[in-house]
């Protein structure tokens, strides 16, 4: 089959690989149709989290069945499938408590919870950017879908990642209808926590970013679009809110955070809704943090496994809360199709190219390089020659 295969910083290449196969009773085998090039495969392509050369990339994906193991009970060839970017069994005490982000059973390293396709750290499992794809444990892990998916790919395709994970930031940041948000970063996964919001009922959606490609999406669902290079974004959200703060936040942007000068800073987005969130509010962080992080330009990250110079004085003399990691994709997944499907929710509106599996290196370079425009690619390789 081929597949995109990750080689080095910022190298890529569509290469044959072997085919994916069914290899446990309980697998399922998807023909990949849509695989998205999401925000976190840029930490990858980078260089930045340890990725091992010759892995295939791709953690946002669905297809079609085109076998089953034969412990399969539910899921039918032909079915049309979305697959949660979290690969978990179950069965676990983390996956019965619906923590299935953090599974106890499917990362072959005992002291690591979690696992993900095509991600580093998170197993040895192949990611999406491939013509096949094993699912483990298919039954818990594909989310059939209703017939008209075949026709709205890129809609549901979200249902994989950016969407349950932007709808878990606001649920981590502790939403309630009639309050106020602010959210920074309006890549993918921030805007979808903007559309969140929306569907929540905030009374106030606030979005900072510096991309006006990316602000001008989250302004085409109502948000308040707030662009950092025209001054602080915490006194541009205290001017939207009379000097209180936004009720929460959310953070999506990661510990690749970048002042307008472009300069890069892991604490940057974290202090900033320290300060823009009022007190007893509510932040959400579900931009990436790692541990390691040996390229960071900053030494207290790079030499500290992580650590941050974060203002915890005022965040705690503020009394508020915070929530962290990633999504339990389960938890939100199947809720989140009948938004799509009964026509409340269209996260397509964020798509800016859809390519052939081929042109996928290019598709990475340009969405990494933040060219303008390039919002979110889909990759389809069903199209591939």
């Amino acid at each position: 089959m081929k597949a995109l295969v990750y080689e080095g910083a910022r190298s890529v290449s569509v290469k044959n690989v072997p085919d994916a196969r069914i290899e446990r009773p309980t697998d399922v085998l998807v023909s990949v149709t849509t695989t998205n090039i999401c925000g976190s495969d840029l930490h990858m392509y980078e260089g930045r989290a340890g990725m091992e050369s010759g892995r295939i990339l791709g953690h946002e994906n669905m297809g079609e069945v085109v076998a089953i193991g034969e412990g399969v009970d539910k899921v039918r060839v032909g079915d049309m499938v979305c697959l949660p970017f979290n690969i978990s069994c179950g069965f676990c005490r983390n996956c019965e408590a619906g923590k299935t982000a953090y599974c106890l059973t499917t990362n072959s390293d005992p002291l690591t919870a979690g696992a993900a396709y095509g991600f580093a750290g998170m197993g040895s499992h192949s990611g999406g950017q491939a013509e096949l794809l094993n699912v483990p444990y298919g039954d818990h892990n594909c989310l059939v879908l209703p017939e008209e998916a075949q026709e709205r790919q890129s809609d549901y395709v979200m249902l994989s990642d950016i969407f349950p994970t932007g709808w878990h930031a606001t649920e981590l940041a502790g939403l309630q209808p009639g309050e106020s948000i602010v959210i920074y970063g309006a890549g993918p996964v921030g805007l979808m926590a903007a559309l969140s919001a929306q569907l929540k009922s905030a009374a106030q959606v606030m979005v900072v970013d510096r991309h006006p490609d990316r602000l001008a999406l989250a302004e085409e669902i109502g948000a308040i679009p707030i662009d950092d290079t025209l001054g602080s974004p915490i006194d541009q959200v205290n001017q939207l809110t009379n000097g209180a703060g936004a009720d929460r936040g959310c953070e999506c942007v990661g510990y690749q955070a970048h002042d307008p000068q472009g300069d890069e800073h892991p604490n940057l987005t974290l202090n900033n809704l320290v300060h823009s969130v009022r007190f007893t509010g509510g932040i959400g962080v579900v931009g990436i943090f790692l541990p390691q992080d040996p390229h960071s330009p900053d030494r207290l990250y790079r030499e500290g496994e992580g650590e941050v110079a974060f203002d915890f004085g005022l965040h705690w003399f503020k009394g508020q809360t915070m929530g962290t990691g990633q999504c339990n994709v389960k938890a939100y997944n199947r809720l989140l199709c009948g938004l799509i499907e009964q026509g409340r929710a269209a996260p397509s509106w964020i798509v800016s190219h859809e390519l052939p599996l081929e042109q996928a290196p290019q598709g990475y370079r340009h969405f990494d390089d933040r060219e303008p425009g390039w919002t979110k690619v889909l990759l389809h390789p069903e199209e591939s020659g």
